[in-house]
């Protein structure tokens, strides 16, 4: 009966061990994987320099719309002073021809924003025998948000619904905060 209790005992010390070695390995792996996995809706502002040597910050997104066409979404400042963001929507050379001006139709719960086309302002746009990009004002939309949220897109005669996740339109409105900076100080 002794050699029964402690076998008993020592198989009981072995089974606490064996979970206290499981808890320590899985509690370990997650910090490790918590350490090492980058954020899903990481950041991607990429540093941009100008003509005159400046350097600033802009937004540079590949999304796809409900017809799995991919478009190219970049937003920056219209000038090196700190102006008004520019939206830029490319989409694959030769697969389209855009007209202009068209409005950006935007959409956000119940509440919607018609962007003013500004490509024809811009002289390579305008020249670039490819038309296959439009640029937008952005302000009007980025100065009504109060919060992060998705919005969807609407290029009439291009696509009808081109989503953009939150942390996109989070991109966006950091961008007037930091848009230039001077490498030269």
């Amino acid at each position: 009966m002794l050699y029964w209790t402690r076998s008993r005992v020592n198989l009981a010390e072995t089974l606490s061990i064996d979970k206290l070695k499981r808890t320590f390995f899985t509690l370990l792996l997650a910090i490790v994987f918590l350490l090492f996995t980058p954020s899903i809706a990481q950041s991607k502002l990429q540093f941009s320099e100008g003509e005159d040597g400046i350097s600033f910050i802009r937004s540079l997104e590949s999304l796809r719309d409900l017809d799995y066409q991919t478009w190219q979404v970049v937003a920056y400042p219209k000038d090196l002073s700190g102006g008004p963001l520019v939206l830029r929507i490319v989409g694959y050379p030769g697969t389209l021809r855009l007209d202009h001006p068209i409005s950006l139709e935007v959409h956000a719960g119940l509440k919607d924003w018609r962007l003013q086309d500004i490509t024809l302002l811009n002289s390579k746009l305008a020249t670039d025998p490819r038309e296959a990009a439009a640029e937008f004002d952005l302000s009007p939309l980025l100065n009504d948000l109060t919060n992060n949220r998705p919005l969807r897109f609407t290029l009439p005669d291009v696509f009808n619904d081109l989503p953009i996740p939150p942390y996109v339109v989070s991109e966006w409105r950091s961008l007037p905060q930091k848009s230039i900076l001077n490498d030269k100080d």
